[in-house]
């Protein structure tokens, strides 16, 4: 199987991940079908995607007449079967449960071609846990997108121990070709690659927070204009070579056995969960935010952050 192969792609869940994934491939030319388990959440899926569209229309990184044209590639259904009888390609982007995602690889394992390739979107599952069984664990790997998925350029391919290299080159060849930056994680480990350094940043800003070194916006303020500034250019190691590995091995040697190491999350953090301060959707969480703000504020923060994305994308990654 390899990617000229691949005519058709499915995408199994249409919520936050998946109707950006299946408007990334629409957009590269794919015939595309969105399955969910409702026609509201599908039409939703669509609304989301046609505005979506529009965006990237304004910020110059489509022509007008591809909107109505990735949208004529795609198509929904509420039903599994037809959404994987013709698909060449499955990404799945359901619940992040072991037990739904290994329900669901059984059952496209009996309703797809014998040639397709399943993928996950899981962002911490291993697909040698939820996968194990099928008859097709050569066809299986994890291409694991990141929120926003239509504009975050990078994407992680995992595989499995029994994951085939023609598996996964077909994948980073099909993302590569959906204007996508495939990274190939070679060991599969919880968490992968991003999320483990993500997961280890978080820590130290929860435990920094916890101790009250800094504001919660000082915080958010300092990573953004300073490391988190740098690192939409230059990645980490790059940033070592260029300060010097002997000045940052010297810094590692004084501030290592300092930052935290807890194997748990923060004790603070768990008691806002506890409370129920959950964030935006309880409308408290690091910060508050009134009614007005949850109605109509967050939607113009989401467009303004799509922008500012977008731009970034067109600068760094989609630059001739």
């Amino acid at each position: 199987m390899t990617v000229k192969n691949i005519k058709n792609i499915a995408v199994i869940g249409s919520g936050l991940m998946g109707h950006g994934i299946g408007m990334t491939y629409a957009m590269a030319g794919y015939s595309v079908v969105l399955n969910d388990v409702s026609d509201a959440i599908l039409e939703n899926a669509l609304d989301h995607i046609r505005h979506n569209l529009e965006t990237f229309h304004e910020s110059e990184l489509i022509k007008k007449e591809d909107i109505g044209e990735t949208l004529s590639r795609i198509s929904t259904t509420t039903d599994l079967e037809k959404a994987a009888v013709d698909a060449d390609f499955v990404t799945e982007a359901i619940v992040e449960d072991i037990g739904a995602k290994k329900k669901l690889f059984h059952a496209l394992d009996a309703l797809c071609p014998p040639h397709t390739i399943i993928a996950s979107n899981t962002s911490s599952l291993l697909i040698s846990e939820f996968g194990a069984g099928t008859k097709r664990e050569d066809r299986q790997v994890i291409t694991h997108w990141f929120n926003p998925p239509h504009i975050v350029p990078v994407v992680e391919i995992v595989k499995s121990p029994k994951t085939s290299d023609e598996t996964v080159d077909t994948a980073y060849t099909l993302l590569k070709k959906a204007r996508k930056f495939p990274v190939k994680v070679l060991k599969e480990i919880p968490g992968f690659l991003v999320n483990r350094v993500q997961s280890a940043a978080i820590r130290e800003v929860w435990s920094l927070w916890e101790q009250g070194i800094a504001s919660v916006e000082d915080i958010d303020l300092a990573i953004k204009g300073s490391f988190g500034f740098r690192l939409a250019s230059l990645g980490p190691l790059q940033i070592c070579d260029l300060g010097g590995l002997d000045l940052w091995y010297r810094v590692g040697q004084n501030l290592m056995k300092a930052i935290n190491s807890s194997t748990e999350p923060s004790p603070a953090v768990k008691e806002k969960v506890e409370r129920g301060e959950l964030g935006l959707k309880t409308g408290r969480g690091f910060y508050s935010y009134d009614a007005d703000y949850l109605k109509a504020g967050w939607d113009q923060v989401v467009k303004k952050r799509d922008r500012e994305f977008l731009r970034r994308l067109k600068n760094l990654y989609w630059a001739e």
